[in-house]
Formats: structure tokens, sequence, C-alpha cells
């Protein structure tokens, strides 16, 4: 979740198992593997309550193998792993079509794909015509400041709570491109899905401010949470999860509404250009968008589901908890929507660049 989301964001969007097999993706696949349908995900994203009713049909039929942010899958599918279904986020399907690595989903074969949000299901480089999409979107969610209440008493709803100095070395950000510097741009006055070279420098400048004050720059959510509980951060950048878990753990934290806007990111399925396993892979999409999934999604990692007939389960005393709405259309007009950034690959040196040091 090293240079750009999870679960971000992918968001993973939500780590909850360490290390697990992040170099998998380059070993061949044994041929027992081979009437498996393969899935490439974030970690999290493996759990069984997401797909019963494909278990029930196809059982020990999925084989998953977890990636640890969007380029990482991005550069091991270059590479040549190829799973039949992975998990990117909407920011990054544009990069995946380009290199010819995706086909076109037939939405006739996807049951739910009514019940799927406007807003999500109408991105525009999702589309691939006549009735098709290069992604069937899955979960959606925020990025913004998790902190300790008792710790930080009071603090002003802004992203610059993680430039803050009075809390040097007890501030941590995603290590990914599409979070720590899309928020620098923000707060830099940049434009961060389009930017000159000048602004790109602005960037950095802004980067380089809030290097020496952080903890760490870190995708593993675990280690976050960790050090929030214990009082050894006190505010970091995560994901909607986390601040799920830490509640439901008694912890005093708050998942702050920057004035400036949290981020808003979306993730789903793409299938593979040379996925061998293409019914199976209709089966465990449809799958994953029935109700009871994308409510389980909801509950338990207090992520926004892509599909209404989810939302409709889940209480509205729930939702309110877990400052989700009902519908991400009324979210997305205080946020900032994580979208393609033309940029993407200078931005992402650069900010290896500031990580080093430089």
């Amino acid at each position: 979740m090293t240079s750009d989301r999870i679960t971000r964001h992918g968001r993973t969007m939500v780590v909850r198992i360490a290390g697990l097999a992040l170099v998998a993706a380059t070993i061949a696949l044994p041929a027992s593997a081979a009437d498996k349908l393969q899935y490439f995900t974030w970690s999290g994203y493996e759990l069984p309550e997401f797909n019963q009713s494909f278990l029930a049909e196809h059982p020990d039929g999925i084989e998953f193998t977890m990636f640890g942010d969007d380029d990482d899958a991005f550069t091991k599918v270059k590479a040549g792993f190829r799973p039949d279904v992975a998990h990117p986020c909407y920011d990054k399907v544009a990069r995946w079509n380009k290199e010819g690595l995706l086909q076109p989903i037939d939405t006739n074969r996807i049951k739910n794909w009514d019940s799927i949000f406007p807003v999500l299901k109408n991105l525009p480089d999702l589309q691939a015509g006549d009735g098709k999409v290069w992604m069937v979107p899955w979960d959606w969610g925020n990025t913004s400041i998790l902190y300790r209440t008792d710790l930080v008493p009071n603090p002003e709803p802004s992203w610059n709570l993680l430039w803050d100095k009075q809390y040097a070395g007890r501030i941590a950000t995603i290590d990914a491109v599409h979070d720590t510097p899309l928020v620098a741009a923000i707060l830099a006055g940049v434009n961060p899905f389009d930017m000159t070279p000048e602004e790109m420098d602005k960037v950095a400048d802004k980067l380089r401010e809030q290097r020496p004050l952080l903890s760490a720059y870190t995708t593993d959510m675990t280690s976050i949470e960790q050090s929030l509980a214990s009082g050894a951060l006190v505010a970091a950048m995560t994901w909607n999860a986390s601040a799920t878990t830490l509640k439901k753990q008694g912890v005093p934290v708050e998942f702050m509404k920057p004035k400036e806007g949290m981020l808003t990111w979306s993730c789903g399925y793409v299938l593979l250009k040379d996925a061998k396993n293409v019914d199976l892979a209709y089966d465990f999409i449809n799958s994953r968008l029935e109700a009871e999934a994308g409510r389980y999604l909801i509950e338990n990692y207090g992520y926004g589901s892509a599909t209404s007939t989810a939302f409709a389960g889940v209480p509205a005393e729930e939702l309110e908890r877990l400052q989700l709405p009902s519908d991400p259309d009324a979210m997305l007009k205080t946020t900032v929507f994580t979208a393609p950034m033309k940029q993407n690959d200078d931005l992402a040196k650069m900010f290896e660049r500031v990580k080093a040091g430089g």
C-alpha cells in the first residue's frame, strides 16, 4: 500500500496480514491451481464473507495473491504475472488499459450492475463501449487524518496537522503517490491531477517540509493502528477501516474532515486480457456484488459498497457512526475524488527522491 494505494486505495485498502506473499506474484502458478480463479488483491480482501455464493458453488475455488499497493500490482502484471481478476483502484485503470493488460467486462453478465451507484459505474475511464467496461466498481472510501482526541485536543480541521512541528516524530503518512503527494499539492495550491514542472517543484518543497517531521511513510495500517493505540503516534493518514478498528477497541480517535476535503477513492475488479478462467471470474464478481458481501464490507471495514442494495441493509445509525453517507455522490460533493494523474510517473519519481532525502 512504496510508491502508491492499498488498501487506497488503496486505497488496501486494509493491510491485515503483514508480509503476505508480496513477492508471490512473480512465481509461476502450480498446475493444481489452473482450475482455480486467480485473484490478485489487497491484503484483507480475501475473506470468504465477501464471496459466499461463489464458494458455495466452487468450494476451494480461489487462489489469492496479495499486492502491497497499486504500483506494486501494475509492475507485477506488466512483468508477466497473469491472474484472472485483479483489484486496482479507478485512478490506475487507464494505465493498465494503456499497456494492453485488460479485456472488457460485459455488463450484461453482471447481475447487479443496475444496483451500482451511477456516479461510480459512469466514471469516464471505465467505459469500453457497447455495454462493456474496463472495471466493475466494488468499494469506495476515504483517506484522511486519524488522530488521538486526547493527545491532539481540538485541532484545526486541516491536512496541515500532518505538517505540525509540535508533533514531530509522532505523525505518519501513507507511502503512496495518490495520497501524500496529492495532499501536498492541495496544500501548495496546485491541481494534483495535472501540474506543470514548476508546480511539481512546489509539491516537492511541501513534501520536503514534511519529511523530517514524520515517524514513517507506510502502507502497513496494522502498525499504524498499533502505534496510535499505544500513543507512539498522535496522528496519521489512514483509510476508514483504521478508524473503525480503533473505535471498536475503545481507542479515543477521530477521523478528521479536513476543510480542504478528505480524499475519496474507488476500486474494483478488472479482467485480465489473458485470463484463463473467464466464467469463474464473472461468477466471482457477481458474488462480490451481492448485498450481503457489500454489507459486510460496510459494517466491518467502514468502506462504502458500490451497490445501493448493500447500503439498504445497513441501519442509518450505523452509517452515521461510520461517517458514511448512503450514496457516494453525496460524499463527493465535499471531498476530493482520486482521479488519474497525468504526471503520475514523474510524481512517483519525485516522491521517491524526497523520501530518500533529495
